[in-house]
């Protein structure tokens, strides 16, 4: 204890201010320097001599803030670097401008700020300690630094947090190669771990719901999922359960994870936490391709990735489209992607099925001629069938030959038959091109007539042929193919088999969409385009080549040799496609010339080593 400590304090440790009363006391009789405030002197001081003048002028008042250099938005500096933004960006938006990345987690740019991982803490000018760069808005003049040691070592830290106790189990989870934990761990901590004891132990398969499967020990409880479940298709579901090491996502007692938009929830958990139950261990990531495409599952036309790998396709993703279905879609249409690669018309066949016996296939150009061959017997005498699941150029291409060499005046519209819709994305309507089939059958001058009346003219008797676009029937389609098995001519152009195409006297096998660039317009008129993922299967192709190789083989002209140039051609006739640009309008399937990724989710995730293309090795 030092002999300060022992004094007493006597209020003289500062030095008054100046102009402050002062304590010492005055002389007998003199004249105080600072007498108090409202006392009165004896002799009042002497008047100056100097001429009264005009008042002084009043002291200016401080300068306010400058004025913001681009009225309207605010401009800061990011890592030396001037951004002008609007107001109300965060720090991990504007830096992106400026090719600054700023680690995150729980951010994600279509969901509430949570700011709990942490992960994207910044230096900021107006501010004594780090802030979190999601949550923190931009002001006027604002200086954020993003790669100095003291961010550095925030970054560190919090990745050794979070890895603290999650499972080394990248070899066998389905997240490695778009796993934001695996990536950051190389870029900011890249440490061995400094646990010393077992860590926490959670449920490694707790099943949420028909299609979601949870890893608790992987979870990083970025909140992500609870988020997305309350605030976009607003069906609370999910929550989080527990405290400190022991916090879960899981389900409320005695509900499940059923939402038709569950698998969003797979789409943005940035780490391998949520899986989805029907992709899970059946591929790897880097060994997939991906080719935007269209989701064929409604009328809604949802932007997608086509992730493939040889010449089969494995999930379906979300595309980002401001217009449609911003970075969503519905569970519904990410399972259509099946009938892609099962049950699929591979080959032609002449003649119909006969028990169970199967048919005997020949070769396409064989098929084409048997079914000119019987349709030059019916001409003007035959029924058209199309299904509004073909694309416009496979409509344009079809319903051309129909009428200009069938003789057609109307067409039968098929298609899917009608579902329930929900109150997001999902439409009633499951058939992806049905605006289209009508504005090319406008274009064309050929009457839409219902399917209901082709199932009762057949009953009738009085259709003896049909050329069918697509097998897909919106009736019955056992009652429908009993009916086709009593007529003379059915040359059906199909890309799966059902009891519909058994009653074929002449079955051409089409490609799906995700084999041929296309378009298709979807529920509010908006004509999308779509990307070749892989070549066709079999001895399929579009239906636009099969109507082309019909008309050629029937005396007709028909030059096109892609569906680019069917559109460009045929598309003239349809006010509708007159102002579309078929080329400017094909999403990108790659970001730069070269061999490089597409982004794997919606939210950026890294994607890993992927080829584009048709494959050069089958299943690689």
């Amino acid at each position: 204890m030092s002999d300060n400590d022992n004094k007493k304090p006597t209020g003289d440790s500062q030095t008054p201010p100046k102009g402050s009363p002062s304590e010492t006391r005055e002389a007998p009789g003199s004249t105080p320097k600072h007498p108090p405030a409202g006392a009165k002197l004896d002799t009042p001081p002497a008047a100056h001599s100097a001429p009264t003048g005009t008042p002084p002028p009043p002291a200016a008042k401080p300068a306010g803030p400058p004025p913001p250099k681009n009225p309207g938005f605010v401009t800061c500096t990011i890592d030396g670097k001037e951004v002008v933004v609007k107001p109300g960006t965060n720090m991990i938006e504007a830096a992106r401008m400026v090719g600054s990345d700023i680690p995150y987690f729980c951010y994600h740019p279509r969901l509430s700020i949570a700011a709990n991982c942490r992960m994207c803490m910044v230096e900021a000018s107006n501010a004594p300690k780090l802030v979190p760069g999601c949550q923190t808005p931009l002001v006027e003049g604002q200086v954020i630094k993003t790669t100095t040691p003291k961010v550095k070592e925030q970054q560190r830290a919090v990745m050794e947090f979070l890895l603290l106790n999650h499972p080394v189990d990248c070899s066998i989870c389905d997240q490695a190669g778009e796993c934001k934990l695996q990536d950051y761990y190389m870029r900011y901590d890249y440490r061995p771990s400094r646990l010393e004891g077992g860590k926490v132990m959670k449920n490694k398969r707790k099943v949420l719901g028909p299609r979601v499967v949870l890893d608790q020990e992987r979870c990083i409880i970025c909140s992500r999922c609870v988020r997305f479940m309350n605030e976009i298709p607003k069906e609370p579901q999910l929550g989080i359960f527990g405290r400190g090491s022991h916090e879960v996502i899981d389900t409320f007692p005695g509900s499940e994870l059923n939402s038709n938009y569950s698998l969003n929830t797979v789409d943005i958990c940035p780490v391998g936490a949520l899986l989805s139950r029907d992709f899970r261990f059946r591929a790897r990531s880097w060994f997939l391709s991906a080719a935007p495409s269209v989701c064929t599952g409604c009328s809604r036309g949802c932007n997608t990735y086509a992730d493939f790998m040889g010449q089969d396709t494995y999930r379906y993703r979300p595309r980002e489209n401001e217009a449609v279905n911003k970075s969503w879609m519905c569970d519904h249409g990410r399972e259509t992607y099946k009938g892609l690669n099962v049950g699929r018309v591979l080959s032609a066949v002449v003649g119909r099925q006969q028990g169970t016996t199967a048919r005997p296939e020949v070769a396409r150009k064989e098929a084409i001629q048997a079914a000119a061959k019987a349709l030059s017997g019916v001409k003007g005498q035959v029924a058209v069938l199309a299904s509004p699941v073909a694309s416009n150029e496979d409509l344009l291409a079809a319903l051309t030959f129909a009428k200009a060499t069938l003789g057609a005046k109307e067409v039968y519209v098929g298609g899917r038959p009608q579902g329930q819709a929900d109150h997001y994305l999902l439409t009633a309507d499951r058939n992806p091109n049905r605006k289209g089939l009508e504005l090319i059958a406008q274009g064309l001058g050929l009457a839409l007539k219902p399917f209901e009346d082709l199932a009762k003219a057949m009953d009738g008797g009085k259709v003896k042929a049909l050329y069918a676009v697509g097998t897909e029937v919106p009736g019955n389609l056992e009652t429908f193919a009993a009916a086709a098995a009593k007529l003379d001519v059915f040359v059906a152009q199909a890309t799966n088999e059902s009891a519909l195409t058994a009653q074929a006297t002449v079955l051409l096998p089409a490609s799906a969409h995700v084999e041929f660039d296309g378009s298709f317009v979807q529920v509010d008129g908006l004509i999308q385009r779509f990307r070749k993922a892989y070549p066709s299967k079999g001895d399929a192709v579009g239906h636009w080549a099969l109507a082309a190789e019909l008309t050629r083989e029937m005396g007709g002209t028909a030059a096109w040799t892609s569906s680019r140039e069917v559109f460009r051609e045929l598309g003239k006739q349809v006010a509708g496609f007159t102002e579309f640009d078929w080329d400017k309008s094909a999403p990108p399937d790659r970001e730069k010339p070269g061999i490089n990724p597409l982004p794997t989710a919606a939210d950026g995730r890294p994607p890993g080593y992927r080829e584009f293309g048709a494959p050069r090795v089958r299943g690689l």
